[in-house]
């Protein structure tokens, strides 16, 4: 594959994923090798369309070991705690710069995993950020979506001074 990680503001990045109807071998190698991009970084989330790949296809792995990867394909969020969370949010598609962003606490979250089946699970904490954050990506949305315009353009005037 050669995929590599896509620069904002890329049409992939802006686009809603398409639907993956079933774990294939081919949806498998997919997987696999956005873990091993997501290794190759410090974050611990991953989404097809940072790749310039339209699926909805996410990995998202916040052990402390980094061996307990999750496999998401469609996935969707059916219950968002009320406790809040502000957190540092940053993505390699607009390099050199992060925000502080608030999302729920807690997630529960249902996707088609590795073998096909239809899932269930709740996530907490960094677990339930990164997820967020790689729906986000699969609804053609970047974390700094969640920012107001002044703030949303100041963070791009940044990370393009940074990059020049």
């Amino acid at each position: 594959m050669n995929s590599k990680i896509v620069s904002w503001p890329h049409p992939c990045l802006k686009a809603k994923a398409k639907h993956v109807p079933e774990a294939t071998s081919e949806i498998l190698q997919l997987w696999q090798y956005m873990i091993s991009v997501m290794e190759g970084m410090p974050g611990v989330g991953l989404a097809a369309p940072q790749l310039g790949i339209g699926l909805s296809l996410a990995v998202v792995d916040a052990s402390l070991e980094r061996d307990q990867v999750i496999r998401m394909a469609n996935p969707e969020v059916l219950h968002v705690s009320q406790k809040m969370e502000v957190g540092e949010e940053a993505s390699p598609n607009l390099a050199y710069v992060s925000s502080e962003i608030k999302r729920p606490r807690g997630i529960t979250v249902r996707y088609l995993n590795e073998f096909g089946e239809i899932q269930e699970k709740d996530l907490v904490g960094l677990w339930a950020r990164s997820t967020l954050h790689q729906i986000d990506h699969l609804n053609g949305r970047m974390y700094f979506d969640n920012l107001s315009k002044l703030k949303k353009k100041m963070l791009i005037k940044k990370a393009q001074k940074l990059c020049a």
